[in-house]
Formats: structure tokens, C-alpha cells, sequence
């Protein structure tokens, strides 16, 4: 009888437990912007542009083509794609109908997972997008949520492109 007793009440406290353990000490971020931008022609995060007071870069919300030149270079931003945590917004720079650039504008940037997360892989995925010239490319493991909000800013931008 004292092993049952012993039994159901360490199986009720490693339940009760395993319920109350927290994965997450903060939920999606999807108002804050974020402070830095990702570019395929950086090793990193290069500071972003402040456009008031808030000290956060607030991406253009034309998503037109912009910055036209005489050698056909110009400047693409795709649509907004809403994740479930936080926004992602790719930007293309093209000329001549190539790819010559991707900084990601918008990110998830939350806290330091977010954070851990894409500084790995805002690199890759905008690496991959100049040497595939295209949105066929692979999805980074591990973030997963932040690759798809990537490719859906992406196919925005390059068919605003002509791509």
C-alpha cells in the first residue's frame, strides 16, 4: 500500500510539474520594430536608420519600386508578412533583372531567442536569394516561422520586381 501511495503522489507532482513549467518567458512581438537590418552584403546586423523618436527604423510602407537609375538599378520592398511572432519585410535591390542585394527590414526581434535565431538565419536566407536569383530557396532549420514570413516578403518583392 505505501508503494501505490508513494507512487500516485510522485506521479502527481511530476505532473503538476511538467504543467507548470514555462516555456516562454514573452509572447510575440508584433508592434515593436525592429532596431537593426540584415543584408546580404553584411556579415551582420548594420544599425538602421531612425526615423523619430522611438530610435526604430519604420520600413517604407509603399511597396513600389523606388531609387530608379540610369543603369535600371532600383530599390524593391515587399509586403509586410505577418508571422506569429512579429513582422517580416524583405527589401530587393535589382539591377539589370539581377538580384544585386537583400537586406530584410523587418524581423522578429523580440527577445533573445528571436534574436539568437535569425542573427543565424536573416545571413543564410538572404545569402541564398542572391545566389538562387529567385524565392526557390531552402527554408533555414530552426526558423522556421522567420523563413516563411522571409519568403512570403520575398515572392511580394520580386514580383513587384518583375522577377
Amino acid at each position: 500500500m505505501r508503494r501505490i501511495t508513494l507512487w500516485v503522489l510522485s506521479t502527481l507532482s511530476a505532473l503538476v510539474l511538467l504543467f507548470a513549467y514555462s516555456t516562454s518567458t514573452s509572447g510575440p512581438q508584433a508592434t515593436r520594430a525592429p532596431s537593426s537590418v540584415y543584408s546580404s552584403s553584411t556579415s551582420g546586423p548594420s544599425t538602421a536608420q531612425s526615423t523619430g523618436g522611438t530610435g526604430a527604423s519604420e520600413p517604407s510602407a509603399d511597396p513600389t519600386p523606388s531609387g530608379s537609375s540610369a543603369s535600371g538599378a532600383k530599390s524593391v520592398t515587399g509586403s509586410v508578412a505577418q508571422t506569429q511572432w512579429g513582422p517580416v519585410q524583405v527589401q530587393l535591390k535589382v539591377s539589370n533583372g539581377k538580384i544585386t542585394d537583400v537586406s530584410v527590414i523587418q524581423y522578429p526581434n523580440g527577445n533573445g531567442r528571436d534574436q539568437e535565431i535569425n542573427s543565424q538565419a536573416l545571413p543564410i536566407l538572404t545569402q541564398e536569394t542572391v545566389d538562387a536569383q529567385s524565392a526557390d530557396i531552402d527554408m533555414v532549420s530552426g526558423a522556421t516561422v522567420t523563413s516563411n514570413g522571409y519568403l512570403e516578403s520575398l515572392q511580394s518583392a520580386l514580383d513587384q520586381a518583375g522577377l
